[in-house]
């Protein structure tokens, strides 16, 4: 799903940089295609976009999904969404999993994740508090139309 995140061009245009993450910064039109396309394209790869997390934008056509793959694994915050268009999402899918993580440790993987991309503490915390955690409570209101929540601490192992 990142790979459909807006670039940082088209957020700065429509003024949602700072909020880079929500779902109205995704061309989520754009994933539901692609979804409908891996479905219909038995015989034929389908060409799909990553996102390079230090670059911060998505890159076109990195992934592939090849005609022979019987198990495609999507994975994204807004998959289970309700209001449109994410909510053409979930018919999409046959099973639906909410990885529930304990927020310590969301923090943790998130503030070291803007780490590595190059922020300093103090503005990676800040963006974490105004951007991921309402987007994390987004999501959380979502997890009754997954089919099953996973424990997010169960096995936890360093990244």
């Amino acid at each position: 799903m990142d790979g459909f995140h807006l670039s940082d061009r088209v957020l700065a245009d429509f003024g949602r940089a700072d909020r880079k993450g929500a779902p109205d910064t995704f061309d989520a039109d754009g994933f539901v295609t692609l979804l409908e396309r891996i479905t219909a394209c038995g015989d034929r790869p389908v060409y799909c976009p990553d996102f390079d997390h230090v670059m911060g934008e998505p890159i076109a056509a990195r992934l592939v999904v090849a005609p022979t793959a019987r198990v495609i694994v999507v994975e994204g915050n807004y998959l289970a969404l309700d209001n449109p268009p994410w909510s053409a999402v979930r018919p999409l899918l046959r099973r639906l999993y909410y990885i529930d993580a304990p927020g310590p440790l969301r923090r943790e993987r998130l503030l070291r994740r803007h780490r590595a991309a190059g922020k300093g503490l103090a503005d990676a915390a800040a963006w974490v508090d105004s951007v991921d955690e309402p987007n994390a409570r987004l999501v959380a209101a979502s997890r009754h139309r997954a089919d099953l929540v996973v424990d997010g601490q169960a096995n936890h192992t360093e990244d």
